[in-house]
């Protein structure tokens, strides 16, 4: 009869066999949009150094691609925002899930991970997990801010989430959903300390100089909305602060001419240096940021700026946003904090006015805000400072082979 050391042997090494079965071979990934495509090439390449086998297949865009992913249709063609837009592009982005629906039926993956675009990803993923597939998303969709009841269906169709930010998780710990904060790659990449005078030694800028860093969006719709607004607070700076100097980072080619246009619709305007990408290098020469929400706002943060935060969208997304909010703060920093740190300036609140009383507040503020704001931003930065790529990586292996192993075995 095996003697109790035996069977207990015999455990362990069951349960090591099986999870060595049970690594990822083949794992399907979806991203929409630019700051999914890092984050999906940070977590392909972690998982290429712990699975070298491991093969890619999915939507992403030429990051991801250069990890490794082959991707099956062009990212762009996801990249939408807005409620109205969506609509114009439904037909479209309904044949891409149909398609990929249908080829990963019939070739299961191990999993399948959503990387933010939730509305396009998390239908993709309740239809995939009807079928036994396991189920990933990466960034939480804003539940905690606008329609909340989406949890209901996040639950029907996600096994797993990754959250960036720590405040995301108890919604989903209180609907008994898997999740893990990962932190945030960008609080990674940028150094705790950020030095001002290297920045404007690259960009060629005066060291010495007072700048205001104009940042409407990197979108089209963004500049559409917000670069009147922007510019026209501009000129009120300038009247006010005739020594501030202006620097506008441009994402691409396309929103560079967007704005040039928009900066021709304006008189009067102080010269406004135009860069073309290096938008980190850009705020970090900077002294303040009039900026549009998102993403940047964190990096922002990072960078340790003082910001003035706005956002716009069309008439009709808006009505319909109003109704659905729940949250009464949207930048990064805010939400973070749980306190007003940075202005904000939404919709109908977005006036050139407001924004130059915002951006003023700053350049006359007293040390100690500016000092105040410093510390919670550095505190932050150390909090979101986790290896973000190797522990989302990590989280989803370890997880999955614990969906495959019983604890028993």
């Amino acid at each position: 009869m095996p003697t109790e050391a035996f069977l207990d042997r015999f455990k362990k090494e069951t349960k090591k066999a099986m999870q060595k079965a049970y690594q990822l071979k083949r794992i399907a990934i979806v991203a929409g949009e630019s700051s999914g495509d890092i984050l999906g090439a940070g977590l392909i390449r972690k998982f290429k150094e712990k699975y070298p086998w491991l093969k890619v297949e999915g939507i992403g865009g030429p990051l991801m691609q250069e990890a490794g992913c082959d991707s099956l249709y062009p990212m762009e063609r996801l990249s939408v925002m807005g409620i109205v837009p969506i609509l114009k592009r439904l037909p479209e982005l309904l044949k891409i899930r149909k398609s990929l629906v249908a080829r990963w039926k019939q070739s299961p993956p191990d999993l399948f991970i959503g990387i933010d675009a939730p509305e396009f990803n998390i239908g993709l993923a309740k239809k995939l997990k009807a079928v036994d597939i396991k189920t990933v998303h990466y960034v939480s969709p804003s539940v905690w801010a606008w329609r909340p009841k989406r949890i209901f269906k996040i639950k029907k169709a996600v096994d797993l989430m990754l959250c960036l930010f720590p405040f995301e998780q108890a919604i989903y710990q209180k609907h008994a959903i898997d999740n893990f904060c990962v932190g945030h790659p960008l609080a990674d990449e940028i150094p705790l300390q950020s030095d001002k005078v290297e920045a404007r030694s690259t960009l060629n800028l005066e060291l010495d100089a007072k700048y205001l860093c104009v940042m409407p969006g990197s979108r089209g719709s963004e500049l559409k909305y917000l670069s009147q607004d922007f510019l026209k607070a501009v000129k009120l700076v300038h009247q006010f602060y005739p020594d501030v100097k202006f620097i506008a980072p441009m994402a691409n080619t396309s929103r560079r001419e967007q704005f040039e246009n928009e900066l021709k619709q304006v008189d009067g305007l102080p010269p406004i240096k135009i860069i073309d990408g290096q938008s980190r290098q850009v705020m970090t020469a900077s002294d303040i940021i009039l900026m549009a929400s998102g993403t940047a706002t964190l990096e922002a943060m990072l960078i340790k700026r003082p910001m003035v935060v706005a956002y716009k969208v069309g008439g009709l997304s808006y009505r319909i946003f109003k109704k659905l909010l729940i949250i009464d703060t949207f930048a990064i920093p805010n939400l973070l904090s749980g306190k007003t740190l940075v202005p904000e300036a939404m919709q109908e609140e977005c006036t050139p006015d407001a924004l130059f009383s915002e951006i003023r507040a700053w350049f006359d503020a007293p040390d100690s805000r500016w000092q105040e704001t410093e510390t919670v931003f550095m505190d932050w930065h150390n909090k979101l400072r986790k290896d973000a790529d190797q522990y989302a990586a990590d989280s989803i292996a370890n997880w999955y082979a614990q969906q495959n192993v019983k604890p028993n075995a």
